[in-house]
């Protein structure tokens, strides 16, 4: 019997291509499914999962509240924001009245680091100065000066410092601050709600037990990611790993679906969302 083909989203990053090692080399069962990967930067993932194109997908959290009448949230995979996230970067620091009045480098409108700036400025984003960069492009257009402040994702977290710059705010430490210790949700992944809710509960445990395999066998997985590591040594990969993949990433439970309802409420609210999604989890 021929296995039932998915299509399977996620980032060009090394979090992802360690969460996934065990499935895209195969060494986990599949349970009669096969597994297409595709690789593509977060905003595109966002903007395919609005047209429904993928069956998987890394999302942001910021875009489920354009695409939760198509896609339910798997329990496993996520990135969140446990004390740290999407940080905001300049040749010097500002204070949040003068980044008010400064261009910033967003990475994508629907992202949920954009997101997170809007609640923390109190501003939607007709209201904010802002210009859309590819995140690894950010520190270059404030070297360049298109930018006076950038809003930074993924391992430029870890290498601002390298680029001579200063942190104004980390969004994650502020969300905390201000939800109870909550982490910030940024990125889950979803599944179609074409496939019937059998075929969603399977798929959720195999890309359980892809991360688990991942953090059983830490050293090779590791060494799997580096490939997708831009200009960082092993031990700077592993780190980020570490941040983005843990025991949230194998399951999020309660406190993080509390944050995600948390997330979009806030954002409904303040009207920077149109409507507060109804969430579905997949159990």
């Amino acid at each position: 019997m021929e296995p039932r083909v998915l299509t399977l989203g996620h980032s060009p990053d090394p979090d992802d291509a360690f969460m996934f090692y065990g499935l895209a080399k195969n060494l986990i069962p599949t349970h009669g499914y096969k597994f297409q990967h595709i690789l593509q930067d977060i905003q595109t993932l966002n903007e395919r999962a609005t047209r429904g194109e993928l069956d998987i997908s890394a999302i942001s959290i910021h875009a489920y509240a354009y695409v939760s009448h198509q896609y339910a949230l798997l329990p496993s995979g996520a990135s969140m924001g446990d004390g740290y996230g999407p940080m905001l970067v300049a040749k010097r620091k500002f204070s949040k009245e003068q980044i008010l009045t400064r261009r910033i480098a967003v990475p994508g409108t629907m992202t949920s680091a954009f997101l997170a700036l809007q609640l923390w400025l109190g501003k939607p984003a007709a209201e904010i100065n802002y210009v859309v960069v590819p995140f690894d492009e950010i520190f270059n257009a404030v070297r360049a000066g298109v930018a006076e402040v950038g809003l930074i994702i993924h391992e430029g977290q870890l290498t601002y410092e390298n680029e001579r710059l200063v942190s104004c705010e980390d969004l994650g430490l502020w969300w905390g601050r201000e939800n109870n210790g909550l982490p910030l949700p940024l990125v889950a992944n979803v599944i179609h709600k074409r496939l019937e809710p059998t075929a969603r509960r399977v798929v959720a445990d195999i890309l359980a037990a892809s991360i688990r395999f991942s953090l059983e066998h830490r050293a090779e997985a590791v060494e799997h990611a580096l490939q997708f590591a831009r200009d960082m040594g092993r031990d700077l990969a592993d780190k980020f790993v570490g941040m983005y993949v843990n025991h949230w990433t194998l399951d999020y439970g309660e406190a993080g679906r509390e944050s995600i309802r948390r997330f979009l409420r806030q954002a409904h609210e303040r009207r920077l969302i149109p409507t507060e999604p109804d969430l579905e989890f997949v159990e």
